[in-house]
């Protein structure tokens, strides 16, 4: 907490403020850890409930979609009127959706448990993303990544504690995580009050232009097309994050702590991607990014169904260290496109990932229902074909020439 408030005496932010930044990350690894648990325990549930795969899917897109839904709302009303003691609301909402997953008995409850973890990311990313990019003190691509790989470390570690702590002693252990949510809505407490200091000192400042860099059609075109990467992305890494582990048990005769360890794997990549796809975009462009990033995957993809166990794990740790460093690319690129829409962009781009994430995952449970789970694997591998749009987004030079940034 000294460190936010050292940080907080400079509240201008012209220079990277780390403390700030290291917060937030910690919070969206707390975050994302919570979160990770309820895909982490799919195998548990659907064995203890008797579920079947599209009841998983609904699990999923039950969180994701209530995510996806309230975040771009979030963000829009907090473009106008900022909220900077909403961040530690959010963890308060996942505590009670932990708690429900906890100690749930029935079916519904584990929905309306997955739909308040929902609501708690609802609130966080658009508001952190925003607290990163005014740490950033110009270094947009750096300071996505530092928020970023907190929430992807934390999505790594949950299957890991959850083959070691949750499988073990059951579901009600589910609880014992509830200590993380305190720790972030006291940090988080803190970075709310940087936040409105941030505000206070800059009240005076000229407001950022939000001149659009490029026509309004352009800017739709470039928006759908945007939206279609992330598309890609999201439904790939969905189909990894929840039905990876049944992929291996079933092909390879895993038990479910082993398949565990090889979602570890994959997410660890995911996380170790995604810090370095933000200060690699900040040299070389966003854009140069998304094309290496998304369309490079393939050939690996396309494998990825016919390997044995040992290059099945090699090739999604490929895939996952790629594939994620298009996503803070794919943020501050939007935000170059809409200056000044931070919150906006937030909201769009993280509910995007957790409603695509969330519809792919429903959809790609009701396949894997009818036609198997290796079936659904062979399908997805074509999904990083669509990087091939890329070439119609505009350069980052286009976007940055003759306004001022947000």
């Amino acid at each position: 907490m000294t460190d936010i408030a050292a940080g907080a005496r400079a509240p201008r932010a012209e220079s990277t403020v780390y403390p700030v930044l290291l917060a937030v990350c910690l919070c969206h690894f707390i975050n994302d850890v919570m979160q990770s648990l309820l895909s982490a325990i799919y195998p548990m549930l659907k064995a203890d409930y008797g579920l079947d795969f599209w009841q998983i899917g609904l699990l999923t897109f039950t969180f994701q979609f209530t995510a996806s839904l309230l975040q771009p709302m979030i963000g829009l009303y907090t473009d106008k009127k900022p909220m900077p003691q909403s961040l530690p609301v959010s963890s308060a909402s996942t505590c009670c959706g932990l708690l429900l997953l906890a100690f749930s008995t029935t079916y519904p409850m584990l929905i309306l448990g997955a739909g308040l973890i929902g609501i708690g990311s609802a609130i966080f990313h658009p508001e952190a993303s925003r607290v990163a990019r005014m740490a950033s003190g110009g270094r947009y691509g750096l300071a996505q990544s530092v928020f970023q790989v907190g929430g992807n470390t934390g999505t790594a570690l949950g299957p890991l504690l959850a083959a070691f702590i949750v499988v073990p002693r059951g579901q009600t252990s589910v609880a014992w995580f509830i200590v993380l949510a305190l720790i972030s809505m006291v940090v988080l407490r803190q970075v709310g009050n940087w936040y409105g200091r941030y505000q206070k000192a800059n009240g005076k400042k000229a407001a950022a232009s939000k001149t659009l860099p490029v026509s309004k059609k352009r800017v739709v075109q470039t928006l759908v097309i945007l939206t279609l990467l992330v598309f890609s992305k999201n439904v790939y890494l969905a189909s990894i994050s929840s039905y990876y582990t049944f992929f291996l048990i079933e092909k390879f005769s895993l038990d479910v702590q082993q398949a565990q360890m090889m979602l570890f794997l994959f997410l660890g990549a995911v996380a170790v991607g995604t810090i370095l796809g933000g200060p690699i975009g900040d040299r070389i462009g966003a854009k140069n990014v998304i094309w290496v990033s998304i369309l490079g995957v393939l050939p690996f993809t396309l494998a990825l169904p016919y390997a044995d166990l040992f290059w099945s794990g090699v090739l999604t740790m490929i895939v996952g260290l790629v594939l994620a460093s298009a996503f803070p690319a794919i943020v501050v690129f939007a935000q170059e496109l809409l200056p000044g829409r931070v919150g906006l962009v937030g909201g769009i781009f993280f509910g995007l990932s957790f409603g695509m994430g969330g519809l792919g995952a429903a959809a790609l449970g009701v396949l894997a229902d009818v036609r198997g789970i290796e079936w659904v694997y062979s399908v997805c591998s074509f999904l990083p074909m669509i990087g091939l749009l890329t070439v119609f987004l505009p350069s980052m030079k286009e976007l940055r020439s003759g306004r001022v940034d947000a």
